[in-house]
C-alpha cells in the first residue's frame, strides 16, 4: 500500500509541477521528476491514505469549482468584516457555535476547517470527531441553533468538499 500511494503521489506532484512550470524542456522535466520523487519519498504515505480517490477525474472538476466558490465566499466575508470595522453601528456579537459536519475523511475535514478559518469572521477552534461537531468562533453569532449555524457557516463548503474527498 505504501509503494502504491507513493507512486500515485509522485504522479500528482509531478503533474502539478508540469502544470505550474509550463516548460517542457528536459531540464524542467528532470528537476520536476527529482523534486516529485523527493517529496513522494518524504511525504507520500502521509498525504495519500486513499490513493484510489485520486484516480477519479470528476473530483478534480469539483475542486476546480471549489476554488472560485472559496474565493467568492472569502470576498464576501472580507467585505462584511471591513464594513463592520468601518461602520461603528454595525453589530458585532462574537461567540463560539457548534456546527455539524457529515465529512468523515481527514483531508475533507482539514479542508473544511481551513476554509472556515481562512474566511474572515470565522475561525475553527475544535473538532469532536465522534459526534461530527466542529466548534467555530464567529464574529457575529446570528444563531446558536446548530442547524442554522451549520447552514450559514459550513454548508456552502461541505457540499462541494464531500464530492471531492468522500
Amino acid at each position: 500500500m505504501k509503494v502504491k500511494s507513493r507512486i500515485v503521489f509522485f504522479i500528482v506532484v509531478f503533474g502539478l509541477w508540469l502544470l505550474l512550470c509550463m516548460a517542457f524542456d528536459w531540464e524542467h522535466v528532470l528537476i520536476g521528476a527529482v523534486v516529485a520523487c523527493f517529496v513522494s519519498l518524504i511525504a507520500g504515505d502521509i498525504f495519500v491514505t486513499r490513493p484510489h480517490v485520486l484516480k477519479n477525474p470528476l473530483r478534480y472538476l469539483w475542486f476546480m469549482y471549489y476554488v472560485p466558490l472559496f474565493i467568492w465566499e472569502c470576498l464576501k466575508a472580507n467585505l462584511d468584516v471591513a464594513y463592520r470595522v468601518i461602520h461603528p453601528m454595525r453589530p458585532i456579537k462574537p461567540g463560539i457555535v457548534k456546527v455539524k459536519t457529515g465529512l468523515k475523511s481527514e483531508t475533507g475535514l482539514t479542508f473544511l476547517a481551513n476554509s472556515i478559518t481562512l474566511t474572515p469572521g470565522t475561525m475553527s477552534v475544535d473538532f469532536d470527531r465522534e459526534k461530527g461537531i466542529l466548534y467555530i468562533h464567529w464574529i457575529n453569532v446570528a444563531s446558536m441553533d446548530i442547524e442554522k449555524a451549520t447552514e450559514r457557516i459550513v454548508a456552502r463548503f461541505e457540499r462541494v468538499l464531500a464530492k471531492i474527498f468522500e
